[in-house]
């Protein structure tokens, strides 16, 4: 998604060319954070079961912190001079998270999936740091260790609430 039109061109001292692997990364990161969002919000307005409230509660916060990463990922992007998703059918193409549809899905089965999705997204940030330190991008590659906690800790949520001890 290389910027090619003048009128969004970005002032940046990082070459342009690696940039344009950084920008890749995000959007990579992006699209499965748009993926993941959607899916937590399936899971919250369909959960149903005797721990209804507790898990209902737990995928908005959750997915409510999940769309709050997108902005911070699609700036990132044009601020290193580069051109982010637009629409539905971009987040489609880049996303590697797996979309959901069936009619009905188990409580639990919902939190490991989840779990599952949010350490795929662990996988997706670390691919933008080692291109971000690769390109010497000091502010994604700071940034984005924020980012790969939230989810560690989504991940880890989803395992202790849905344990059987």
């Amino acid at each position: 998604m290389a910027n090619t039109n003048p009128n969004l061109k970005t002032p940046s001292d990082l070459a342009r060319n690696e940039t344009k692997s950084v920008a890749d990364a995000l959007n990579s990161a992006l699209a499965d954070c748009f993926a993941l969002y959607l899916k937590t919000k399936n899971f919250h307005w369909h959960v149903s079961g005797p721990h209804f409230r507790d898990y209902h509660l737990l995928l908005d916060d959750q997915a409510a912190q999940i769309f709050a990463v997108t902005d911070a990922i699609a700036e990132r992007v044009r601020k290193t001079g580069n051109t982010t998703l637009r629409s539905i059918g971009d987040v489609a193409r880049h996303q590697t998270i797996k979309d959901n549809d069936q009619p009905f899905v188990a409580p639990e089965a919902m939190l490991a999936e989840l779990r599952d999705d949010n350490l795929k997204l662990v996988e997706s940030f670390r691919a933008v740091k080692d291109a971000a330190e690769e390109a010497k991008d000091n502010a994604t590659s700071g940034i984005v260790d924020e980012w790969t906690d939230q989810a560690e800790t989504r991940a880890w949520f989803l395992f202790e609430a849905s344990r059987k001890i």
